[in-house]
């Protein structure tokens, strides 16, 4: 079975943001929103790969939500760190035009499928 482009991206946006949270500052404050964004990073993929194997056309909206909700967050702590300046922006900025545009990605999924 072959991975959807949305898998894959989600996929290799989570592992760009383990690396990038491996290479913040070893304060307080950057773990801890380098720890939030992980989860949240990561989750994105692992929600959006349960919605690809649900049961039915609700579970599927739902999980769809939760790797929207999950996109959101991680748009809200990768701000957080580039507001912060723990990395710099030139790092950031690719990362967030990602996360913005998974987010698209999905709720264009989440529009069509309550359409069908």
């Amino acid at each position: 079975m072959s991975e959807t482009v949305l898998e894959s991206r989600t996929k290799e946006y989570a592992r760009r943001i383990i690396r990038l949270c491996a290479a913040l500052p070893r304060g307080p404050a950057a773990r801890v929103l380098g720890d939030q964004l992980l989860r949240s990073g990561t989750s994105i993929g692992a929600n959006y790969r349960e919605a690809m194997r649900s049961r039915s056309k609700a579970e599927f909206i739902a999980k769809l939500g939760d790797s929207l909700k999950e996109a959101s967050e991680s748009e809200y702590w990768l701000e957080l760190l580039s507001d912060e300046s723990f990395l710099p922006v030139n790092r950031l900025q690719p990362l967030l035009e990602e996360t913005r545009e998974i987010t698209a990605m999905l709720i264009a999924s989440i529009k069509t499928a309550r359409s069908r």
